[in-house]
């Protein structure tokens, strides 16, 4: 199986490093215009310039965005909208803070809202259009193992990424005779800046040597490692073909097999 995403458009989010530098780098390698998008514009500069170039009409381009003011991302997403097209999205941003369900206030659980749903929402309103009007589409959400079974400490997340998995499904259902597919990537733990992140809070919560809390998060997975981002784009990438072109309003788990020991 060889994917050929020539001519085709992909905007990525949080693509700088981690899961979303993953899937940028694995599109970009099967011949997609990529557009990543962030808030740090060195950072941006210094990965669009590292992206491979595989045909002599690939072109690749950031757009500074930031996900936590979400009234400031609506304007930058609407002007890019106004003079581009995308085949491919990947509605990917940073998540919320960690912490307890009983800690959080109403505050807290509208802005972990404006930054999950909200923004993933305006983006793919703005997209839509074009993509019925060509009469294909890609939209692949980053998702989390914790719409199935919420992830200790880690409450905003669980609650608002299981609204973007069934609103995605509905929206699935009425855009689906266009050829547009939208799907949903669950995932497991990553070898990234945010597992780090989580687990670093996890050791001053509980005492615990980073070490000993990461080695125990991999000892529940099957495989027995964390996952590597490439190995994120991979799955990208071939829901992003024509390969998967009869695959929609699914929910699939990225995990090692994490997932099947629920």
């Amino acid at each position: 199986m060889n994917i050929q995403l020539n001519s085709k458009n992909a905007l990525v989010g949080a693509a700088t490093q981690g899961i979303g530098a993953g899937i940028a780098t694995e599109l970009a390698k099967c011949g997609a215009n990529v557009t990543v998008m962030a808030r740090n514009e060195e950072k941006l500069k210094d990965f669009v310039a590292s992206l491979p170039v595989i045909n002599e009409n690939q072109k690749h381009q950031y757009l500074v965005a930031d996900f936590s003011d979400f009234e400031s991302f609506k304007k930058t997403i609407t002007e890019y909208f106004s003079h581009n097209e995308v085949d491919i999205l990947v509605n990917n941003t940073n998540g919320p803070q960690p912490g307890l369900a009983f800690d959080k206030t109403v505050e807290d659980y509208q802005k972990a809202f404006d930054l999950l749903f909200k923004t993933v929402c305006e983006t793919t309103n703005l997209a839509l259009p074009n993509m019925i009007k060509k009469g294909r589409g890609r939209i692949i959400n980053v998702s989390s193992l914790s719409v199935k079974e919420p992830i200790p400490n880690l409450a905003l997340s669980n609650s608002i990424r299981s609204a973007v998995i069934a609103w995605s499904k509905t929206l699935s259902i009425e855009v689906a005779k266009h050829n547009v597919t939208i799907n949903n990537i669950l995932t497991g733990y990553f070898d990234t800046e945010r597992i780090k992140n989580l687990i670093d809070h996890e050791s001053q919560q509980t005492n615990k040597s980073v070490e000993e809390i990461k080695k125990g998060r991999e000892d529940k997975i099957p495989m027995k490692r964390l996952g590597k981002p490439e190995e994120y784009g991979h799955l990208v990438s071939f829901l992003a073909s024509d390969y998967a072109s009869y695959i929609t309003g699914t929910s699939i788990p990225l995990d090692g097999g994490l997932n099947n020991t629920y």
